[in-house]
């Protein structure tokens, strides 16, 4: 069974996309990062970051017991190499996964994330870094869109890569984007919003429906989140 520390952030949804895909047994620990649960001391020895997603998997593949992952990379491609689907094991095909899974942990997420930080969140506006991430986020929709060209999904096959990207797509709207530039994209992102398992694992953030909004935060809440002198 997996144990998967969550809240429904574009980062936190990527591990219930591949558990419900997959059919694996989990359950939900929430860590409320608003109320700063991420630097509780139980949590920071999961995931020493302070960020979620987490996994505990109670039952790994090599029967030593409890084992901890942190990193929403890490852990789509530790739970794709325990049961074996969605993540090829032939070379190339495994390389070709893998360099989309770093793409969207090392560009995608960040880009997107500055975008949502200083379009919504900084305490002041600053035109300069609100377009420019604007900008940069619109660069990497393109990029993908010219990888989605005559495909269903960004390697061909249904893989760790989509259920690392989308989430972040999901967020368009709050990006400045519109989808129907990217009709390659659009028809990808609707592809996977279109899958029972895909829906049942967004519906998971209806349980949190009422936390406290980021934008909502105290002052001091957010100098917590977002390390804020």
């Amino acid at each position: 069974m997996i144990e998967l520390f969550y809240w429904p952030t574009p980062n936190g949804h990527k591990i219930p996309l591949f558990l419900e895909e997959a059919g694996l047994e989990y359950k939900i620990t929430p860590v409320n990062i608003g109320a700063g649960a991420q630097f509780e001391p139980e949590f920071l020895a999961i995931s020493p970051n302070n960020r979620m997603p987490a996994i505990i998997d109670h039952a790994p593949n090599d029967g030593a017991g409890p084992l901890s992952v942190f990193e929403s990379g890490a852990i789509l491609e530790y739970l794709a190499d325990k049961v074996g689907q969605f993540l090829p094991q032939q070379p190339r095909l495994r390389s070709n996964t893998l360099q989309w899974l770093h793409w969207q942990i090392g560009g995608l997420g960040p880009m997107a994330g500055q975008n949502h930080h200083f379009n919504h969140y900084a305490p002041e506006p600053i035109a300069y870094a609100q377009q420019r991430y604007i900008n940069e986020t619109t660069r990497l929709y393109g990029v993908l869109e010219r990888q989605l060209e005559h495909k269903d999904y960004i390697c061909g096959e249904l893989s760790i890569a989509d259920f690392a990207c989308h989430p972040w797509v999901r967020s368009w709207q709050k990006q400045s984007q519109q989808l129907e530039d990217f009709p390659n994209l659009a028809a990808w992102f609707h592809r996977l919003e279109g899958r029972p398992a895909i829906q049942r694992a967004y519906s998971l953030a209806t349980a949190f429906d009422g936390t406290t909004a980021l934008t909502e935060l105290s002052p001091e809440d957010k100098k917590r989140l977002f390390n804020l002198d």
